[in-house]
């Protein structure tokens, strides 16, 4: 594919990111914060311009991705709005140095939530609101959006979307990917509105309101507070956010076939009920574990539910100090790290279907030992012969946690302990956003070195756009034709 190919349409995905600075720039003008528009208007008008003429220019030409060529146009982008949305927080000076403003980007888009700021209280309120809308659009997807919002690019966009969206497998639930991408992002936008209100009816203000319901959907974990979801000190506000941190956690597929009225397809969802389990278990151990450093079981259920929200679906907020807990809710917590969202929600982490996958056959090897003769299969959402799912998860495996090595072992080199870093690493590619020790969540990663942040931005984005899709490149196969 040529190069003005890549140029055209990378262009065109940055133009839909820079319409979007209108939600910023019109709460800047709305509290006065003139001072800050340029930070916005500036790198909007240099890809704005460009990006609707050639939008025009050689639209009648029809694009064909090669499969190799579909890795690189995905990773070009996911850098190049990395480094876009770099802009309004380094020019605005809410972020003066440039490679922490990158890394707040980075962090905002992979829906990570970790963040260098020691408090951002101080800053504009349309910076702010930048900050947790650069994790909605992460959160379903910034090509997905463009394929949607703009169906006559000259696009094949179904095996963009396959790159750039979350799970072992994906697929469509329309005929056409461009229907599936609308359909997706109008329920997306339906319930963040929804969260919108809700928490507005709990006493938040609107810029809060919006402020956290993009946070929420997009499983990012931004606060316009120093103390998240807990400066509020309502339980209502919890509440809501305990209910939304769930919901985005599960396959938004799922809320599609609710619509349509496919309930057999929901009741023999094997994630869903997986990730219903897990939730719910877990949150009931550890209420139980805290109802001693809380007034009453009530409390200590709140907490729970809403911490196992944060972590498990990798939204990232927090309500308290869990590295104050007891140690065994701390590390039901922990087990979490590893565990993540469904696939197709918003929210990072290794995915319950793979878990479920290899649970499965795990539990077929062992069986095969007692039946040496017997034929057995992985059974997924009633449907049995999946064992192919088993061989790529496997390698999917392999490569989360050799990448969380090298990430811990970075991570010791600038300057963590080894449980920090290893926590930090598994934060970081899992896009949960807090970790445990000198990363905990009332810390911040401000005081890490240069180096290891820039690593950190590879990781995330590596983590949001499942590994597979940045690893690539280091293959000499890969470049060879």
């Amino acid at each position: 594919m040529s190069a003005f190919v890549f140029f055209r349409l990378t262009f065109i995905v940055l133009s839909v990111v820079a319409l979007s600075f209108a939600l910023p720039v019109g709460a800047a003008c709305y509290f006065g914060e003139f001072s800050v528009l340029g930070a916005f208007l500036a790198p909007a008008f240099c890809v704005l311009i460009p990006g609707i003429f050639l939008l025009f220019f050689g639209r009648k030409k029809s694009v064909r991705f090669s499969t190799r060529s579909v890795f690189l146009f995905v990773a070009l982008v996911w850098l190049s709005i990395s480094l876009f949305g770099t802009f309004p927080l380094w020019l605005s000076g809410a972020i003066p140095n440039f490679v922490d403003a990158f890394f707040e980007s980075c962090s905002g888009f992979s829906t990570t939530g970790c963040t260098i700021l020691p408090e951002v209280e101080s800053l504009p309120k349309c910076v702010n609101l930048w900050r947790c809308q650069m994790h909605w659009l992460g959160g379903m997807g910034i090509i997905a959006l463009t394929v949607a919002l703009l169906p006559l690019l000259g696009v094949g966009g179904f095996n963009l979307i396959k790159a750039e969206s979350t799970g072992p497998e994906k697929g469509k639930i329309t005929p056409k990917m461009a229907n599936t991408a609308e359909m997706l992002w109008l329920i997306y936008g339906s319930l963040t509105v929804l969260h919108a209100i809700s928490l507005r009816v709990c006493g938040m203000g609107w810029l809060d309101s919006i402020a956290h319901a993009f946070s929420t959907m997009g499983t990012g974990g931004f606060s316009t507070r120093n103390e998240s979801i807990g400066s509020f000190n309502s339980p209502a506000v919890e509440w809501v956010c305990i209910l939304f941190m769930f919901l985005a956690g599960i396959n938004f597929s799922i809320f599609f076939y609710l619509l349509a009225g496919k309930f057999d397809e929901i009741r023999k969802n094997t994630e869903l009920k997986a990730y219903v389990a897990i939730f719910l278990g877990s949150s009931v151990l550890i209420s139980l574990i805290l109802i001693p450093d809380f007034r009453n079981f009530a409390e200590s259920l709140r907490a729970a539910l809403f911490q196992v929200g944060a972590v498990m679906t990798t939204s990232g907020y927090m309500t308290s100090d869990y590295c104050s807990w007891p140690e065994a809710a701390q590390f039901l917590l922990f087990f979490l790290f590893f565990t993540g969202g469904c696939a197709g929600s918003t929210s990072g982490g290794f995915k319950v279907v793979r878990w479920c996958v290899l649970a499965k056959h795990a539990r077929n090897e062992m069986t095969r030992m007692l039946r040496p003769h017997g034929v057995f299969s992985v059974r997924l959402n009633g449907i049995s012969g999946r064992n192919d799912l088993v061989f790529s998860i496997g390698s999917f495996l392999f490569i989360y946690f050799a990448l969380s090595l090298v990430t811990a072992f970075f991570g010791t080199l600038g300057g963590l302990d080894v449980f920090s870093s290893f926590t930090a690493a598994l934060s970081i590619i899992g896009n949960v956003g807090p970790a445990f020790g000198m990363l905990g969540p009332t810390q911040n990663y401000g005081f890490l070195p240069p180096a290891l942040k820039l690593w950190y931005c590879f990781a995330m984005v590596a983590g949001r756009l499942e590994l597979y899709n940045l690893l690539i490149f280091v293959l000499p196969s890969y470049w060879k034709k």
